[in-house]
């Protein structure tokens, strides 16, 4: 990778949905969610005013516990819908109910972690202070892990896949039928929770279309899912910045491009092994060990970084700014603008069949 970290190049080729009025959401299940102290999700008084505070409670099988999550992202309850206050997106900014108008701050992601997220906030849904006392408030706060933010909500709220997901794993092999077993459906899956805003925001075609995006390139990056580590290795001992006041404790040519997105240079590996939680700087080998751990630095680059572009992939998509922005963001200096059409070729072909399969339209503004 470049040192705006686009991806490495290797020696081989390579708007939210309507949320109506009152109407019941799709594909949705219904009952209680449960968190902290094992107390529930709970509508003060049973009120369905516009503005009423969701709070935590005694579990009791009132209407005012029954929540439906459903594949808009939408999660209601009386009639309305789990709200955050103003539309904010802040910490602290605290949860109510209010009538359905399908705003993003109206839209959630239950993760296979356990997590309730706000894409648009990239926050969780919090028990504030982390008291377990009845009445205590709801708000978003950013996401830690603590039990405080665990939820256990109704099944559903997605396509009806085991993962939620929306590409199924029998899609996945139908895009990467040669793929090397290393990138696997379940260690895509099991790295989602580290961005659940990707492939879960806005309308059911806004995330087959950013699914599909993702995978097109880091399908051109690994010729398909095959190769998970740069194949050049004359260019391994080029990714050190000695520059960097942590050097390169791995050794100089330990910092090669491995994983989908073929992480590479010293403070790349740093960046993201400190955005997941993981030391890469020190044992880079993870990346090319660990299936779950590749894709989550591929999954970091893809919702964080913009490289030579103007704006992460993941925005590019959710903000229909179109598939051509994401290869910009990921190879622009490189590939775009006439650079390298081929290339661009390339990775728009393997949308448009990875777009097809899922049963989508691949949208405007395909080339960069």
């Amino acid at each position: 990778m470049a040192r705006s970290l686009t991806a490495a190049i290797f020696a081989t080729a390579l708007g939210f949905s309507a949320c109506l009025l009152n109407a019941a959401p799709a594909q949705a299940a219904t009952g209680t969610i449960t968190g902290l102290a094992g107390k529930c999700l709970d509508v003060a008084g049973a009120n369905s005013a516009d503005g009423t505070a969701v709070q935590l409670y005694d579990c009791n099988g009132t209407a005012a516990q029954q929540w439906s999550v459903g594949s808009d992202g939408s999660i209601r309850a009386l009639g309305k819908c789990l709200d955050v206050t103003d539309n904010s997106t802040g910490d602290g900014a605290k949860a109510q109910l209010w009538s359905c108008t399908g705003g993003p701050n109206q839209k959630w992601s239950v993760s296979a972690a356990h997590d309730i997220v706000n894409p648009q906030a990239n926050k969780c849904l919090d028990v504030t202070g982390n008291n377990s006392a009845n009445t205590t408030r709801i708000q978003i706060w950013s996401c830690s892990g603590g039990a405080n933010q665990k939820w256990n909500a109704p099944a559903g709220g997605d396509d009806g896949t085991p993962s939620g997901f929306v590409v199924t794993e029998a899609q996945f092999n139908q895009m990467f039928p040669n793929r090397n077993s290393f990138y696997s459906y379940s260690g895509l899956t099991s790295a989602l929770s580290a961005y659940p805003g990707f492939a879960q925001t806005g309308s059911d075609t806004v995330r087959k279309q950013e699914a599909a995006a993702f995978l097109a390139n880091v399908s051109h990056e690994t010729g398909g899912l095959v190769y998970v580590v740069e194949q050049n290795t004359a260019n391994y001992p080029n990714y050190c910045d000695w520059s960097q006041p942590y050097g390169c404790p791995a050794g100089q040519a330990a910092y090669y491009g491995r994983g989908p997105i073929q992480l590479s240079w010293n403070f790349n590996y740093k960046a993201a092994g400190d955005a997941l939680g993981v030391d890469l700087l020190n044992n880079p080998w993870l990346v090319q060990n660990d299936s779950a751990i590749a894709w989550k630095t591929g999954l970091w680059y893809w919702n964080t970084q913009s490289g030579p572009g103007t704006m992460t992939p993941h925005n590019a998509m959710v903000n229909q700014a179109g598939f051509g922005q994401t290869i910009r963001s990921i190879n622009g200096s490189l590939e775009c603008d006439g650079r390298n059409p081929a290339q661009v070729q390339s990775r728009v072909d393997a949308y448009q069949r990875f777009t097809q399969i899922l049963g989508v339209s691949a949208g405007g503004n395909l080339y960069c």
